[in-house]
């Protein structure tokens, strides 16, 4: 293949699709992360990372194919984050905190990245193509955030008074709309204060010290 660079004709190293994804998806992330998912189309993705607008199709078939590839990259690294910040000598009490503490601290370090995947979650809302995808997200951390107060518990003997799934819903729940509001109207100390605040719910709904009330 030749590129066209002023009058000159200059070969072009192959590359194959499998080595080409990983590049195509960090193009989108960068190039989403900086001017949003509304600019990311396939040409301007080609152009962030210098190849023709063919090689997108090529590669992964449709926009929404890529923008699937995103979503699952953006939750592996969320995964990973919630992974590491779980302490595995801790009680459960201090596992929840740690848990808690070190993902907020990746909200206030890479905000673009969590409004980058809020982005993609409302896109996908009314994207068929997506709904697998944002499916699939959702449950990867739920089971992941599970997992981890499912571990917390045992290793502290500590008996969970509410399933483990729904102390990780709530949990992520409350996180999510605290990140929403980092995002838009960013208050250190109101968000520290309701960080607390999640944190001591989720242990007293755990440990049986919180009352719930039926709702029809």
């Amino acid at each position: 293949m030749l590129k066209r660079l002023g009058r000159y004709d200059v070969p072009m190293a192959h590359v194959s699709a499998a080595e080409r994804r990983p590049q195509l998806i960090k193009a989108a992330i960068d190039l989403m992360t900086r001017e949003g998912v509304a600019a990311g189309s396939t040409r301007a993705i080609a152009a962030e990372l210098g190849v023709a607008q063919a090689t997108v199709h090529y590669t992964f078939g449709t926009k929404e194919d890529l923008y699937r590839a995103v979503m699952e990259q953006l939750t592996q690294e969320l995964l990973a984050q919630v992974e590491h910040g779980a302490p595995t000598d801790a009680g459960f009490e201090e596992t929840v905190v740690a848990l808690a503490a070190a993902l907020w601290r990746t909200v206030r370090e890479r905000p673009t990245s969590y409004q980058l995947l809020t982005e993609l979650s409302m896109f996908a809302l009314r994207a068929p193509s997506l709904q697998a995808a944002l499916q699939s997200h959702y449950r990867e951390v739920t089971a992941v955030t599970t997992k981890l107060i499912t571990e917390a518990a045992e290793r502290a003997d500590h008996e969970l008074v509410q399933p483990a799934e729904t102390i990780a819903r709530f949990f992520l729940a409350g996180f999510d709309g605290l990140t929403l509001q980092h995002l838009s109207l960013p208050d250190q100390e109101a968000e520290q204060a309701g960080l607390q605040a999640l944190v001591s719910t989720v242990v007293a709904m755990a440990s049986g010290r919180l009352d719930l009330v039926s709702v029809p």
